[in-house]
C-alpha cells in the first residue's frame, strides 16, 4: 500500500455533523447548515472558499468554540489528533480540516468562480457533489443542537473540538508564563482569554499580596486588579465587523474595587473550594453580591455565561477571576471549567513566583543602596560627582563601589573598587571591604598602607576573596594627589585645557592575593582638572580589551572637553552621561562605577598657618594671629567668636601636647579652623558640674560652631570647627 494515502476510519468519540447522513454509502460531500448570525454580534466575516482568513497568532488562537472551514484554513493542524475522514463520515464542503487525508472516494477538482468547490466528484458517478443528491433527505433544516435555532441551509454547524482546547490552553498558559512582574502575568491572562474564551473578565487579588510562607494578617481583602472586554468596535480590516451598541451590556460594568471576604460566608466558602464554578450554581449566585458590590447595579447574563475561579497559589487562596460571556455568545460547558481551572493555575502560580521575584529584587536594590553611599559628602576645594549600573535587570547587585570619605586637613580620600562577581556574596563582601575602608581612612593612614590591610580583610574573609582597589588621598591645599593601586584600571586625569591623559601608576596585585607590596605615587592635581576613577565594566567587555576601552574612555574625555572650550572646564553630571555614552548594546558585561572628582583647590591667599610652641603664651599668640588673618580678608565680624574658640581648643591642645602645636585658617565657603597636636586622645563633649574649674571648652565650641569634630592622625590629632561666613 502506498505509505502516502492512508485512509482512516472513525472512533468513538468522532460525530457526524448536523444535516449530514452518516450512513450514506456513496460518500458524497453534503453541505451542512449553519446558525445564523445573532443580532449586534461581532463575528469575523465569512470569506469565500478561496479567501484565507487572518492567520490566528499563537497568543491569540483561534476560535475553539466554533469550527467554521474560513478559521479552520487559518488554524494550525491539530497534528496531536487529527480528524478521520471516511466514507462514513462526510468531510466539509469547504476542503475539510487542515491536514486532513482525503477520502477514499473523492477527488480534488478545480474551485468554481462563484468560490464554491463544483469539482469534487466521485469517480464512479463523475456528478459534482454541489448537484442534487437522490439520496438526501428533504425537508427543514435540522435546529442547532447547541443553540436549539433553525441554522441557514449550506452553512456549517458550529463545532467543538478536544484539539482546540488543548491548542489555546498551551498558547494562553506560554503568554502568562512569559511575565515576570505582577501586572505583566495578570495582562497577560486578561490578554489571551478575551475575546478567544471569554468576552470580559474581572481579576482580583489579595490586598496585600502575602510573600512567600509568611503568613498574612488582618481580614482577606480583595482588590479589582484589572478588567478586559471586548471593545465596542472591531477592526474591519482584520475581517471583524463593528458590533453595534445601542444600549450599555451588563458585561461593561465593573465590580466594586475593594471586597473584604468576611469568614463564613458565601464568597468564603467558593473561595476555599479553589475549583471553578458557574455562577448559576446558588452558592457562587450568593458569593457575587459580596465580590460585586451588593450596592452595584450588577446584572449578569443568564445561563452558563460566567465562570468563577478563585485563584490559588502555592499555600492559599490569593484572588479570584470571573470570566463573563455575552448574551450573543454560546454559553460555556462543563469542558470550559478545565480551561478556566488551568487558566486559574497557571497565572495563580505565576503571580506567587512574581511577588518572591519581586521581593528578591527589592531586598537586591535594598542591599546594593546600602552599600553605596548615598549622597557624595561635600568637601572643601573638591566637587564630586557618581554612577552606578547595575550588570542587568535581573542582577541588580554586584561587587563595584565608590566613596568619598573627607579627612583630617580638608583633604578628601577618594575611593573605587570591584569584587569579583555580581550576586549577594559579591555585594556582601565589597560592603565588609568598604567599611574597612572607611575605619581605614579615618586613621590617616598612607593610602598604600590602607591597600594591605584590606588585603589582610580579603584573606580572613575567604581564600576565594579577590578584589581590585584604586585609592587616592586629595589635598586641596598642597594640589596633590597621592594614589595607591591594588590590580585596578589606571584613573584618567582630564586637564582644564582639554588634555585627557592616563595616569601612570604602579598596578599592584589584586586585594586577597596576600604577600605583597603596595606602592603609592602623588601626582600634581591642578585647579580645574577632573579625575575620572571607575571600575573595568566600563572599558572592558567581550567586544574590546581593557585597554582598548581605556583609550576609547580617554578620546571621549577629551572630545567632550573640546565643546566647552579650554577655559571651561565640562559639568561633572554631563561629563558622567557622556561616559557611559560610550557604551554599546554588548558592552554591559559588567556592573560599573564610576567616580568623577573636579579638583577646585584653595588658592594659597586663603590659607593661613602657624607653629606654636606649647607654652602658656600659645592661646593668647593664637588669638592675635587669627584676628590679623580676618582683617586682611574683611571678615572682622568674626572677630570675637574665633578669639574665643581658638583660645579654647588651643588651650587644651597645650596642656598635653609636648610638641608644637599647628593652627591653621582656611577662608572657604565658610571659615574653617584647624589645631592639631601630637596627642592621640580625643577630646569628649561632656557636662561640667558647678564646681568644676574646666570642662566648658567644648561646650562653647559646641554652642557657636557650624559643626566640629575631632580626628585621630598617625601622628596625634586635629580638632577642627566651622563658622559661617557673614
Amino acid at each position: 500500500m502506498d505509505s502516502t494515502r492512508v485512509t482512516e476510519h472513525p472512533t468513538s468519540f468522532d460525530r457526524p455533523s448536523t444535516g449530514a447522513d452518516p450512513t450514506d454509502p456513496r460518500g458524497a460531500l453534503l453541505r451542512t447548515p449553519v446558525p445564523p448570525r445573532a443580532s449586534g454580534s461581532a463575528l469575523p466575516a465569512q470569506g469565500s472558499a478561496g479567501q484565507t482568513p487572518p492567520a490566528a497568532g499563537e497568543d491569540s488562537p483561534g476560535a475553539f468554540e466554533h469550527s467554521q472551514p474560513g478559521a479552520e484554513q487559518a488554524a494550525e493542524p491539530d497534528t496531536h489528533r487529527p480528524r478521520p475522514t471516511s466514507e462514513g463520515v462526510p468531510a466539509q464542503p469547504d476542503g475539510g480540516q487542515p491536514g486532513d487525508t482525503p477520502s477514499a472516494g473523492v477527488i480534488p477538482g478545480e474551485v468554481s468562480a462563484g468560490g464554491g468547490q463544483a469539482g469534487l466528484v466521485r469517480p464512479d458517478s463523475g456528478a459534482p457533489t454541489g448537484a442534487p443528491d437522490p439520496g438526501r433527505r428533504d425537508g427543514p433544516p435540522e435546529p442547532d443542537r447547541r443553540t436549539g435555532q433553525p441554522t441557514a441551509p449550506g452553512r456549517p454547524t458550529p463545532m467543538r473540538r478536544d484539539g482546540d482546547r488543548l491548542r489555546f490552553v498551551g498558547a494562553a498558559t506560554r503568554r502568562i508564563a512569559r511575565g515576570m512582574d505582577l501586572d505583566e502575568i495578570v495582562m497577560g491572562l486578561c490578554r489571551a482569554t478575551v475575546p478567544t474564551f471569554a468576552d470580559a473578565i474581572l481579576v482580583y487579588l489579595r490586598e496585600p499580596l502575602p510573600v512567600g510562607d509568611e503568613r498574612p494578617t488582618g481580614p482577606l481583602v480583595l482588590r479589582l486588579r484589572r478588567t478586559d472586554r471586548i471593545p465596542a468596535e472591531r477592526d474591519t480590516e482584520g475581517g471583524f465587523t463593528p458590533a453595534p451598541q445601542p444600549e450599555p451590556s451588563e458585561l461593561e460594568t465593573v465590580g466594586a474595587e475593594l471586597c473584604e471576604v468576611r469568614p463564613g460566608s458565601a464568597l468564603a466558602e467558593v473561595l476555599r473550594g479553589v475549583r471553578p464554578v458557574f455562577t448559576d450554581t446558588p452558592a457562587a449566585r450568593a458569593a457575587l453580591p459580596e465580590l460585586l458590590g451588593e450596592e452595584r447595579d450588577f446584572a449578569l447574563p443568564d445561563g452558563r455565561r460566567a465562570i468563577l475561579a478563585p485563584l490559588r497559589g502555592r499555600r492559599r487562596v490569593i484572588g479570584a477571576a470571573l470570566f463573563l460571556r455575552g448574551p450573543e455568545r454560546i454559553a460555556f460547558e462543563a469542558d470550559d471549567l478545565l480551561v478556566a481551572a488551568q487558566l486559574a493555575t497557571h497565572s495563580a502560580l505565576g503571580i506567587d513566583k512574581a511577588v518572591l521575584y519581586g521581593r528578591e529584587a527589592y531586598i537586591a536594590d535594598e542591599l546594593q543602596r546600602t552599600m553605596l553611599p548615598e549622597n557624595l559628602p561635600r568637601c572643601t576645594g573638591v566637587r564630586l560627582a557618581s554612577r552606578y549600573l547595575p550588570a542587568a535587570e535581573t542582577a541588580r547587585v554586584g561587587g563595584d563601589w565608590y566613596d568619598a570619605i573627607p579627612l583630617p586637613g580638608s583633604r578628601v580620600a577618594l575611593v573605587v573598587g570591584d569584587v569579583m562577581g555580581h550576586s549577594m556574596t559579591s555585594a556582601a563582601i565589597m560592603g565588609q571591604l568598604r567599611t574597612t575602608a572607611q575605619t581605614l581612612a579615618g586613621l590617616d593612614l598612607p593610602p598604600q598602607e590602607v591597600l594591605h590591610h584590606l588585603d589582610e580583610q580579603a584573606q580572613r574573609l575567604g581564600t576565594d576573596r579577590m578584589a581590585t582597589c584604586l585609592y587616592a588621598v586629595y589635598d586641596p591645599v598642597a594640589h596633590r594627589i597621592t594614589v595607591a593601586n591594588a590590580g585596578h584600571p589606571p584613573p584618567v586625569l582630564l586637564h582644564l585645557g582639554g588634555h585627557a591623559e592616563v595616569l601612570r601608576v604602579p598596578a599592584g596585585a589584586p586585594i586577597g592575593v596576600g604577600g605583597v607590596d603596595f606602592e603609592a605615587v602623588e601626582l600634581d592635581a591642578p585647579a580645574g582638572a577632573t579625575l575620572l576613577l571607575y571600575t573595568d565594566g566600563l572599558v572592558e567587555s567581550r567586544l574590546r580589551d581593557v585597554w582598548t576601552g581605556i583609550e576609547q574612555l580617554r578620546e571621549r574625555l577629551a572630545a567632550t572637553a573640546q565643546l566647552t572650550g579650554p577655559d571651561h572646564p565640562p559639568p561633572l553630571e554631563a561629563l558622567c552621561d557622556e561616559v557611559l555614552d560610550m557604551l554599546g548594546p554588548g558592552d554591559r558585561d559588567d556592573d560599573i562605577a564610576l567616580l568623577a572628582a573636579r579638583f577646585d583647590g584653595i588658592a594659597p591667599s586663603d590659607v593661613s598657618y602657624w607653629f606654636l610652641d606649647p607654652e602658656d603664651a600659645a592661646p593668647g599668640k593664637a588669638r592675635r594671629l587669627a584676628r590679623r588673618a580676618l582683617a586682611r580678608w574683611g571678615m572682622e565680624d568674626l572677630t570675637d567668636a574665633v578669639e574665643l574658640l581658638v583660645s579654647e581648643v588651643v588651650t587644651n591642645a597645650v596642656r598635653y601636647a609636648s610638641k608644637p602645636v599647628t593652627l591653621r585658617l582656611l577662608r572657604t565657603d565658610v571659615l574653617r579652623c584647624e589645631v592639631g597636636d601630637d596627642v592621640p586622645q580625643l577630646p569628649r563633649l561632656r557636662q561640667a558640674r558647678a564646681t568644676d574649674e574646666g570642662g566648658r571648652g567644648l561646650y562653647l565650641v559646641n554652642r557657636l560652631a557650624r559643626r566640629w569634630g575631632a580626628t585621630r592622625l598617625s601622628t596625634g590629632k586635629v580638632v577642627w570647627f566651622e563658622l559661617n561666613r557673614g
